[in-house]
């Protein structure tokens, strides 16, 4: 058989397709990633709703967790952001690093998100952070995080600033990026609630690389407070980004809540 026969002989006939408002119906969210963070994806995908799409790109970088390496990443930001469904945008993108955010600042990511994606709400995880902690009327605070010391100064300071009182942050001092996503769930229930004092309003435990989703419900309990986790306010900052909600079961009074 010959092409020509070939394309005769195949010849689809008309049909009138039908349609539905297809998987994501309700709003897709778009997620800029660290290039070696094992957790952040499987958690994005957990916490979503139904009828919630999550979309990711990465950034290029180093694996180490210091402030020299996260600096990088603004530097592919809008190449990574403008790869997250340019022909069906995304209602919400944000970069899907705490530590990274506080950083390169939240406007500095935001405006490269928006170079990248233009019409796509521009966001951080650390603003979805600043929103959860404010939503829950929690003031004071003790911070709870694996990084180097480095990056918990940074992290202390920048929250005192936006008017958060810093009871104590305590890191692992874990650098390896790697590494952080393989720290037991039942070690960072531990470490929270070591660090927690009366006083203190809410638990923070910082990073979208370690597996705090595992343990919230956990700490919430032991603690008698509300718990922030980075991915957890991540998503539910997106979500109420993008008008959905939910209250969602299993992560914590903070989606009980608002």
């Amino acid at each position: 058989m010959d092409d020509t026969t070939a394309i005769r002989l195949t010849r689809s006939r008309p049909c009138d397709v039908r349609y539905d408002r297809g998987t994501h119906w309700r709003a897709r969210l778009g997620f800029i990633v660290l290039p070696t963070d094992l957790v952040m994806e499987e958690n994005l995908f957990r916490m979503a709703p139904e009828g919630v799409g999550v979309h990711v790109s990465r950034v290029k970088g180093l694996n180490d967790c210091n402030v020299a390496n996260l600096a990088v990443h603004v530097e592919t930001m809008a190449e990574a952001a403008s790869t997250l469904m340019p022909d069906a945008l995304p209602d919400v993108i944000a970069y899907a690093c705490t530590s990274g955010s506080m950083v390169i600042g939240e406007e500095r990511c935001v405006a490269e998100i928006e170079r990248g994606a233009p019409g796509a709400q521009a966001t951080t995880l650390v603003t979805g952070v600043l929103r959860a902690l404010e939503a829950l009327n929690a003031a004071r605070i003790v911070v709870a995080t694996p990084y180097l010391d480095e990056i918990n100064a940074l992290e202390a300071e920048f929250l005192a600033k936006r008017g958060f009182d810093v009871l104590d942050i305590q890191g692992m001092n874990v650098e390896d990026g790697v590494d952080m996503g393989r720290i037991a769930p039942k070690f960072i229930a531990e470490y929270a609630l070591a660090i927690d004092r009366p006083e203190a309003d809410a638990i923070f435990v910082s990073c979208g690389g370690i597996r705090t989703i595992d343990v919230i419900e956990d700490v919430e309990r032991a603690a008698g407070k509300p718990v922030v986790t980075s991915n957890q306010a991540l998503m539910w900052h997106c979500l109420r980004l993008a008008g959905i909600q939910d209250r969602l079961a299993g992560y914590g009074e903070l989606f009980r809540r608002g």
